[in-house]
Formats: structure tokens, sequence, C-alpha cells
């Protein structure tokens, strides 16, 4: 089972929370959900942080009441995505403000259905993929961190967790160093943005992101493309998802899901 929830978020008020409120809400968030924090090579959950219009100051983010915001979490396995399922929310209470929960929408999905959609039914090849990054996205590098869309590291991040969460397995180094040679980057209009933590902060890259399917690709390989970057909704991209980075929005157009 595969969950990706949003909420949408208002205050009554002006509230300012420090730049590094994402880590503390995370925590709350898994402790409401009975997860722990830590303890998983990969998580088994992605999370955005809160996303919308806010104004800055120094250290500091005012949320503004004529606004809106959103939230998501996504639960990458059955005990997650169950969690997530069942969570009852009324409002957000955190370092002293207060969200209000306005709405809530699910879309839910397995392995089993994106797997037979996209792959196993032979459908007809994507071969353009169309992504916005929400979230600062970027990709561990020894002990360096390098925020650039680049390929080869976007689909590794997708099929590592793919292959971990997934019944169905779809390859390793074989199958990225083919992608890499047959999706190329066409188009891109990002910007960096960091990622504050409690000790620092992350540099990634948000914005658009256009990949493109060479002519010669082979059309079983570049349906298992287009399957992961529709899992790429629900996993995110690049380090520290769990902790709100690499939120990842998929063109319309390309999503695949069921609903409950």
């Amino acid at each position: 089972m595969l969950i990706h929830s949003t909420w949408i978020l208002s205050v009554s008020e002006p509230t300012v929370l420090p730049r590094s409120y994402g880590l503390e809400l995370v925590k709350q968030l898994h402790q409401k959900l009975g997860l722990e924090m830590g303890s998983e090579t990969i998580p088994s959950t992605s999370y955005s942080g809160i996303l919308g219009f806010y104004s800055t100051s120094k250290d500091f983010l005012t949320f503004h009441p004529d606004e809106f915001y959103k939230l998501s979490l996504c639960g990458l396995q059955e005990v997650a995505a169950k969690a997530i399922a069942s969570l009852e929310l009324e409002s957000l209470e955190f370092l002293g403000a207060k969200f209000n929960i306005i709405n809530r929408e699910d879309e839910t999905t397995s392995y089993e259905e994106l797997y037979t959609t996209l792959v196993a039914n032979e459908p007809e090849p994507v071969r353009q993929f169309n992504l916005k990054f929400l979230t600062p996205t970027a990709f561990a590098q020894s002990s360096t961190h390098l925020p650039l869309p680049v390929p080869s590291l976007m689909f590794r991040s997708w099929l590592e967790r793919w292959n971990h969460f997934a019944p169905i397995y779809l390859g390793s180094d074989e199958l990225i160093a083919y992608l890499t040679k047959a999706i190329m980057l066409k188009h891109h209009k990002i910007q960096t943005r960091s990622l504050v933590l409690h000790k620092g902060y992350v540099n990634g890259f948000v914005g658009d992101v256009t990949l493109q399917v060479l002519n010669h690709a082979d059309e079983l390989l570049a349906n298992v493309a287009h399957l992961l970057v529709n899992y790429a909704r629900f996993t995110g991209t690049g380090m520290k998802t769990r902790l709100g980075m690499g939120q990842t929005q998929v063109n319309s157009e390309m999503k695949v899901s069921i609903s409950d």
C-alpha cells in the first residue's frame, strides 16, 4: 500500500515559527502516527513541511491568516501507509503555533497496481517527464551534497526505495546505467534553496525539470522509467525526504493511481 495525504491548513492570526520548525513538526507527526524516527536505513515516510506563502525575517517565518497552506505525508509501506490513513487531525499545534485543518485529500495505490498499469500492461511509452521539485532537493555524495537535477541520481534514489519496499524487484546498477544513456535532462528552471535544520542547513534545488526519453530507448525500459517517475510522487527525491526535502510533483497527465 502507498498513500499520499495532503492537508490544507490555515492560521487565525499571523504566526511566527523558526526556520528550523520542520524537525519539531515531523517528530510530532511521527509520535501521532506511532512510528519511530531514525531507526530505518531507508525511511518509510516522506514529508513536505508546510508549503505556501510566508514572510521571512532572519531566522523566522511568518504565516498569514489570508493564505492557505499545504502539508503532505506519504507512506511507502503497509505499516506507515495505514498509520497515515488512520491519522485524524483537527489542528496542528507545535512551538506555540496553531494551524487549523481545512481539508484533507488522500491518494492511495499499491506497488502492484503501479507496476501492472505502467509496465506489465505494455502501454505506449511516455517520452517526456515534467517534474516540479517543491522543497529543496539534493543528493549525498561522500561528505558533500549535490543540489542539481542529475538524471542518474534521481533515478537511483527512486529505484533504491522501490527495490527496498516493493514486492517487485526492478534491477540495480545495470538498469541505472541504461537509463543514464537513454534519458537526458531536456530543460530546467531551478534555483537553490536551503532546508534549515536544528544544527545547520542543507542546500538543495527547487523548480521545474523536464526529462526526455531518447528515441532509441527500449520501450519496456522507458515504461520502467515512467513507473519510477510516478513513484517519486510518494517517495520524494534524493536525501532527507523524511525531514521535508525532495518533495516531487509530477505532471498530472502522467499520474496513475487508484483510490480507496
